[in-house]
Parts: structure tokens; C-alpha cells; sequence
């Protein structure tokens, strides 16, 4: 399968972004609302990936809740510029940014790493239920793992019912991050960028590369 043209992944991924609820309102002829979006930021290569993602959506996606990790020191620095800019395009525009305590370290054991996820649940559950976002955008930090089981665990509980969807990494060409292979079986839409991912995950979308 080619992957498809530069222009035609723009027009795509928002669509892959809509719930089918509002999906159900256009068809009704009835006007979109605003989704909120909530996205998980990470340090490093994760932020940039993310950022570029965002920048192809449309100003329907406010406000804009970012989530990253309390030790991470680049990340805020960036969306700020990001949201910067795009107010020049977007005046309007709405953001919020939060931090929890990190899921999980670079290179820590997998025991420890159950912990302190869990720990980091503890903040992600309150504020996730406080935000209640139609959408959830991540990409890998390890941050998204808790944010997004407790969405999940809103979802089950009645509470609320939020679309999640998972970019893996451009640096993913032969297997899934950690938080991938987590979130896998979590996710309403879970994007790869490499063919042979696609053929290992079947439940993956394969649209090429995107970022």
C-alpha cells in the first residue's frame, strides 16, 4: 500500500478526530460545538510531534488542555510558543496546561514503573474528570498511560464518554513504544506511520507518515 500525499493525510487526520456523535449532529444539519481536546505532551521529540499534529486542526478543537509531566522543563516552553502563533490565525483561541508526576522514567524497571504509574493516577483521574474532554490526542510519553485508562475508567463508570487517539512515534518503525503496547487495546483510533507496524497491529491505520 503507497502511503498516501502530504495533502491528503492533512484532510484526513482531523476526520479520523471527530466523534461520531458530532458526526451524527452534521448529519441532522445541526451546528458543531466546539470539541475539547486534551493532549499529552512529552519531553523530547514527543512535544514536537504532537505540536505539529495540532497544527492542522481546525479552531473547532478549543479549548486545548495540555497534560505533561512535572519534571518535564521543555515542553511548557513550547506549547506556549505554539499557542502563541496559532493566536495570530486563531485570536480566540483556548488553552489550559496541567502537570502530573511522571508515569515513568527513562530506563526504569518495569516493577517500579507500576508504581509510580499508579501514583501518577492519582492526579490524572481528579483532573481528567474535572476536564471531561470529548478527546484525548497522545503519542507515546508515558504520561498519556495514566491519562488515558482514566479516561477509560470515566467512560465505564457512565461519567463520560471521551475519543481517544493514539500516534505512535515516527521513530516506531519495527515495534510499538511501552505506552503503545499498553494503550493498544485502549484506544478508539490507534495511528502508525510505518507499513510493518500496520501488518503486526492489524487494529492500527496506517496513513504513512503524518509528522
Amino acid at each position: 500500500m503507497e502511503p498516501l500525499q502530504p495533502v491528503a493525510l492533512l484532510l484526513l487526520l482531523p476526520l479520523l478526530l471527530v466523534p461520531l456523535a458530532f458526526l451524527a449532529r452534521w448529519r441532522r444539519g445541526r451546528r458543531t460545538p466546539p470539541l475539547s481536546l486534551l493532549v499529552v505532551a512529552g519531553s523530547g521529540g514527543h512535544t514536537t510531534e504532537i505540536l505539529r499534529l495540532l497544527s492542522c486542526l481546525s479552531e473547532s478543537y478549543s479549548p486545548r488542555h495540555y497534560v505533561f509531566a512535572d519534571s518535564d522543563k521543555m515542553s511548557e516552553a513550547k506549547i506556549h510558543y505554539f499557542e502563541h502563533k496559532r493566536a495570530e490565525t486563531f485570536p480566540n483561541s483556548q488553552f489550559s496546561l496541567d502537570r502530573i508526576p511522571r508515569s515513568r522514567e527513562v530506563r526504569q524497571s518495569w516493577a517500579s514503573s507500576v508504581v509510580t504509574t499508579l501514583y501518577s493516577m492519582l492526579y490524572s483521574l481528579p483532573l481528567t474528570y474535572k476536564l471531561k474532554p470529548d478527546l484525548i490526542l497522545c503519542n507515546g510519553p508515558g504520561t498519556c498511560v495514566p491519562v488515558c485508562i482514566s479516561a477509560v475508567l470515566l467512560g465505564l463508570l457512565g461519567i463520560k464518554r471521551t475519543i481517544i487517539v493514539y500516534v505512535e512515534s515516527i521513530c516506531r518503525v519495527e515495534t510499538l513504544s511501552l505506552s503503545g503496547k499498553i494503550l493498544y487495546y485502549f484506544t478508539d483510533y490507534f495511528i502508525v506511520q510505518w507499513p510493518h507496524l500496520k501488518e503486526k497491529y492489524p487494529k492500527s491505520v496506517y496513513l504513512g507518515r503524518i509528522v
